[in-house]
């Protein structure tokens, strides 16, 4: 009983195995026959592929790196002075925190403020001045565009000469794009290592030119912003002890004439008038008293001034793009074969689907 069982699932495995031959060979012969079809649209799909290809123009990628002042490092015996000034209820403004490390200067690099005012720095181009926003609108064709768009005037510029504050509303939102368009597909910011202090920038785009102008001025501008703000303070305590300092100095000066005008005045004084001795003794007072709060002054002021410097310049360049940029283009042969092998696929997918529906239409 068991073997006529294990003869008839036999037979049955077989006849399945037979019938999906048969219909692989009916679909082949099927194909067959439609063999001008998928070669005329592989053809096509290929024609397609090297014409994608050729429009395409090549992305030119300009890269600069460069190294961020470790705060931890470099400090000596500096950090015990400035310590000891502090202690003293005096602040010589020492630094900006951790505002500028790691990933918080990465998102500063991509800020609005600093990609908008790298955009606005002239160029020369062609022997012509010219801002970075405009050789960006020039680039990809915005003007055009604006032709067919009632809504923007296709006359609008940005001059290296006009001013920010004197941008219309029009202007603003064309920058605004610019910088959403520039943050989304050609400016890449990165640490590659968070234990390393070296930032690379990347940008690219299909003009060579502009991705070396924006990253070495986009680079400038986050140097300059970063050497005024952790800087400010440094410099703003330096002023004020600069300014004391000349006050004291003067004062002193002025205490030590007046001890000499009350010498001059008390020559040969009879010793039963020892009280008008009392105004030189007072200017006296007053020399020791500044000549100490001038030195204390002094002191603070050069440690004011090694603070400055310490806290100045903050970024080195390593690297800077050289032209020619390095150059990605999409490779015609691999776009010719892509889309002849996607057309073809395509094609015979359809071609299988519209044969079976007949089939199944016919049996209803």
């Amino acid at each position: 009983m068991s073997e006529n069982i294990e003869n008839q699932n036999n037979s049955s495995d077989e006849i399945d195995i037979k019938e999906v031959i048969i219909k692989l060979k009916g679909w082949l012969l099927y194909l067959k026959s439609k063999w001008i079809i998928l070669t005329l649209m592989g053809f096509i799909g290929c024609v397609i592929g090297f014409g994608y290809a050729y429009m395409q123009k090549p992305i030119y990628t300009a890269t600069l790196t460069f190294a961020l002042e470790d705060e931890k490092n470099g400090s000596g015996g500096l950090g015990g002075a400035l310590g000891l000034a502090s202690s003293f209820g005096l602040d010589l403004g020492t630094s900006a925190g951790g505002a500028f490390s790691g990933a918080n200067l990465i998102e500063l690099m991509k800020s609005r403020r600093l990609v908008e005012q790298s955009l606005l720095n002239p160029v020369i181009v062609e022997e012509k001045q010219i801002s970075l926003a405009e050789m960006y609108i020039q680039n990809n064709g915005w003007r055009k565009k604006w032709e067919v768009n009632p809504d923007v005037n296709r006359q609008l510029q940005f001059l290296p000469t006009t001013g920010r504050d004197q941008f219309t509303l029009e202007q603003d939102s064309v920058l605004g794009m610019i910088f959403s368009n520039l943050i989304a597909n050609n400016l890449n910011v990165s640490q590659k290592d968070k234990k390393i202090s070296i930032i690379t920038i990347d940008v690219q785009s299909q003009n060579q030119l502009f991705s070396k102008f924006f990253a070495e001025i986009l680079a400038k501008e986050v140097s300059d912003f970063y050497i005024e703000t952790k800087s400010k303070k440094a410099k703003l305590n330096l002023a004020i002890l600069e300014k004391q300092a000349d006050s004291i100095r003067v004062e002193l000066n002025n205490a030590i004439t007046g001890v000499a005008i009350a010498n001059d005045n008390t020559y040969n004084l009879n010793p039963a008038f020892n009280v008008q001795r009392t105004p030189t003794a007072r200017r006296q007072v007053d020399v020791q008293a500044n000549t100490a709060i001038l030195t204390e002054l002094v002191k603070n002021l050069e440690l004011a001034r090694v603070t400055v410097r310490k806290e100045t310049p903050l970024i080195q360049i390593i690297d800077r793009p050289i032209l020619p940029l390095l150059k990605e283009s999409v490779s015609k042969r691999k776009s010719t074969l892509a889309g002849g092998v996607l057309a073809g696929f395509i094609t015979l997918v359809v071609l299988i689907g519209s044969s079976w529906w007949k089939k199944q239409t016919t049996e209803i």
